[in-house]
């Protein structure tokens, strides 16, 4: 180094894709490639060997630092010390990464008492050792064991390779983290209860998951003294259907209300607006279906944050995020009037959507197996190949591979289950008819089919039953790439419904 204080042009540069590492979202492809710099690795090396190399990489350096004796922020100043303070978190976070794992699924059995953090003695050491103050060392610490819940939960509970489902855990990862962890980690990782979100999907396709994900992710703040942190993350998501509620009760379980508020109220209620952590998340599904005088109600809360429970003119303040979910398209809420405008811009400071099953199998037909596997392991305790092999073989006998699973990720579910039960499963058949070869076939009928659109729809039916360009190419007498062409251009809105 040139003095204590300054790193060389070596470590600036390495020590800033550190920084880019640490900053961008870990689900995304710009992540993976500041990896590969990192490590000085190629492409074809393994996710996990690329982790581990980078991490390694990382360690090397600070041993570096280590032995000049200046492994220490206080030593350095601005730019400099940006870089550094980096490096000491990401080695940080890497270190204990596997200990926060354990914790997450200690207080996931533990339920709502939080769990003592029996690490935080070594953890708080270290980064004071590396000349962090001990109001830092609460704050990352609490940070890092977030940034651990967020990946867990939303790599964990939603599997799929396809892009659709990559696109979602990188949204996902952003509702959380924002789009820049630094910009998060300065403005926003206490104030993010004023962001809130509407998530789009049909029915079955897991909204209420992505919600969790979400709800479970949030900061919750470590108390030194006691050794755990404030509140179970367990505690932290409250999910409330409105669509099973009349009318009339609907604003006292969102609410709340008093005694003798109305007939039935023979004691006081606390409504879930009253419930929810100010650490958490509530979703409210089946937003669409909630009448106007709901929504204004509703709208004051996102606005004022505040509420009053039914027969009170007492006001109570909300501290949580507000997650909305419907199972109507972007284009029905906006259009058709369901949402109030001033109601609609408050609710999506963020709009996510979940896609559905049909697409996810479309984008990457392995996606059926990956979550066949995930779904057995979840019923049985284990991903029995057998127990796959055999749901795979009936959906491929009995169903083929262009049913379009209306129901989405909760009737494969239910698949699953009755092949278990009856080695049998015959689908919706009421929608099953609509399927690709329907299509072409009533568009022929019709007339309605150009030259273009039948080729490209043909190819693309192939492509569904057979699952790669080659065999489409080889069925069809064209080469591959003029396949691909078609495949990627065939579109029809009758199906896309």
């Amino acid at each position: 180094m040139k003095s204590a204080n300054q790193l060389t042009a070596r470590e600036r540069d390495f020590f800033n894709l550190v920084f880019q590492a640490g900053i961008t979202n870990p689900f995304s492809d710009a992540r993976a490639e500041i990896d590969l710099k990192i490590g000085g690795l190629f492409p074809e090396v393994s996710q996990t060997d690329r982790i581990e190399k980078t991490i390694n990489e990382v360690q090397r350096r600070i041993a570096s630092l280590e032995q000049k004796q200046v492994a220490d922020i206080s030593l350095f100043s601005g730019d400099d010390r940006r870089l550094v303070r980096a490096a000491f978190l990401f080695e940080f976070f890497y270190k204990f990464r596997r200990k926060f794992d354990q914790l997450i699924h200690d207080q996931i059995k533990a339920g709502d008492s939080p769990v003592r953090v029996t690490f935080a003695g070594e953890a708080f050491t270290l980064m004071l050792s590396r000349g962090f103050s001990m109001t830092d060392v609460q704050r990352y610490f609490a940070l890092c064991y977030q940034l651990r819940r967020g990946f867990f939960f939303i790599k964990r509970s939603l599997v799929g390779r396809s892009d659709a489902m990559k696109r979602l855990r990188r949204n996902l990862w952003q509702n959380v983290f924002t789009h820049n962890l630094d910009l998060y980690n300065h403005y926003l990782w206490n104030r993010l209860e004023d962001f809130s979100t509407l998530i789009l999907g049909e029915t079955g396709t897991g909204k209420g998951t992505a919600a969790m994900a979400i709800g479970r992710s949030g900061f919750i703040p470590f108390n030194e003294r006691k050794k755990t942190f404030v509140e179970s993350f367990t505690r932290s998501f409250i999910s409330l259907n409105l669509s099973q509620y009349p009318e009339t009760l609907i604003e006292s379980e969102l609410f709340g209300h008093k005694k003798g508020a109305f007939t039935g109220a023979v004691k006081d209620h606390s409504g879930v607006f009253s419930r929810c952590s100010p650490y958490g998340a509530i979703l409210l599904d089946e937003i669409g279906e909630v009448s106007t005088p709901v929504q204004i109600k509703l709208l004051e809360v996102l606005q004022e944050r505040t509420f009053s429970p039914v027969g009170s003119h007492e006001t109570d303040r909300f501290q949580g995020r507000v997650i909305a979910a419907t199972n109507r398209s972007l284009q029905d809420v906006r259009s058709k009037g369901v949402f109030r405008d001033d109601f609609f811009y408050r609710l999506s400071s963020d709009i996510i959507t979940v896609p559905p099953l049909r697409q996810r199998i479309e984008e990457d037909p392995a996606e059926l197996r990956d979550l066949v596997v995930f779904t057995v392991k979840k019923m049985v305790g284990k991903p029995y190949p057998e127990l796959v092999d055999l749901v795979l073989e009936v959906i491929e006998k009995q169903l083929g591979r262009d049913y379009p699973w209306p129901g989405n990720v909760r009737e494969l579910e239910q698949c699953i289950r009755r092949v278990m039960l009856k080695r049998d499963y015959r689908g919706d058949q009421k929608t099953h008819n609509g399927d690709l070869a329907t299509i072409l076939a009533e568009g022929i009928t019709r007339g309605e089919l150009d030259a273009q659109n039948l080729l490209s729809g043909y190819c693309k039916m192939l492509y569904r039953r057979h699952g790669t360009f080659e065999e489409v190419a080889r069925r069809t007498n064209l080469d591959r790439r003029t396949v691909k062409k078609y495949i990627n251009e065939w579109t029809n809105p009758e199906e896309e419904e």
